[in-house]
């Protein structure tokens, strides 16, 4: 699963940590999120698409392996 949160952080000017504090988990989950090394929940999925007020389909998409 491929996804945009890097860009979309770049776009709003936070870092990791940020991003990490306002979903309420740790940086290095969200540094293996956008390496595709780990998979969210739905449920963490939603959070952060909440954060960049865009849809879970428009920051995270599967790719033709998924």
């Amino acid at each position: 699963m491929k996804n945009t949160i890097k860009v979309e952080r770049a776009i709003k000017d936070i870092t990791q940590a940020d991003l990490a504090d306002l979903i309420q988990v740790s940086r290095q989950t969200i540094n293996a999120i956008e390496s595709n090394k780990y998979v969210p929940s739905a449920v963490l999925a939603l959070k952060i698409a909440k954060v960049f007020g865009k849809a879970v389909e428009e920051i995270f998409t599967l790719e033709e392996t998924d």
